[in-house]
């Protein structure tokens, strides 16, 4: 009974710690948008010095879901959501590279004339930030069905993505002089893309800890 009580209260500090860390991503994902909205560079130095933080928080989040496996016995559900921890503290470190990403590209473009894709680029990173903060708020409230809503919004992500690819090829054989930053642009929406991708992991991660099943949810 004792080794119980301890496994559910370090259970309990360790998604303190992992809630931290969402919270730091998608902060962090916020600031981005503001240097995409302001053609301001001054938040892009903020979102990369916090990528360092997000980095040594992974670690941590890990070095104690490890000591748990090895000194607490978890069984079952237990078990499984420590498994799955893993696979979300890995997805919300990239979220992060992808939102620092967003920051410097979006600094970049800021000088150049104005790409009527940027506004996609928008509505992807804000969608992306609505489905972090709802998986997140799955994963706390051990709500699978949550997590399944939360990863079907990443069909609009998913659509800006193949929209932008055509605006941009077209504009690329149009106008030979921008190719360069519309080759940015695209590699950025492709980030942005992957970024989707990787909350509805978190999602599928989080179906699994629940239901105890594997369910693909990357259609």
């Amino acid at each position: 009974m004792q080794t119980r009580r301890v496994l559910s209260e370090e259970m309990n500090k360790l998604r303190r710690e992992l809630t931290l860390m969402a919270a730091r991503v998608e902060e962090d994902l916020g600031k981005a948008l503001a240097v995409l909205r302001s053609g301001s560079d001054e938040l892009v130095k903020e979102v990369k010095d916090s990528g360092k933080v997000v980095d040594a928080m992974q670690l941590k989040i890990e070095d104690m879901a490890l000591v748990l496996i090895a000194t607490q016995q978890p069984v079952a559900r237990e078990l499984r959501e420590l498994i799955t921890i893993f696979k979300i503290t890995s997805s919300l470190e990239r979220i992060g590279d992808y939102g620092i990403h967003l920051a410097k590209t979006a600094a970049k473009l800021a000088s150049r004339p104005a790409f009527r894709s940027m506004e996609r680029i928008e509505r992807m990173a804000e969608t992306g930030q609505e489905m972090l903060k709802a998986t997140v708020s799955a994963y706390l409230n051990q709500d699978a069905d949550a997590a399944r809503t939360a990863a079907a919004l990443d069909n609009s992500i998913d659509d800006e993505h193949k929209a932008i690819t055509e605006e941009i090829l077209s504009l690329m054989k149009k106008k030979s002089e921008l190719v360069k930053p519309a080759a940015r642009l695209l590699k950025l929406s492709g980030h942005m893309e992957r970024m989707g991708d990787h909350i509805t992991n978190i999602c599928e991660g989080i179906i699994y800890m629940i239901e105890g099943h594997h369910e693909e949810l990357n259609l």
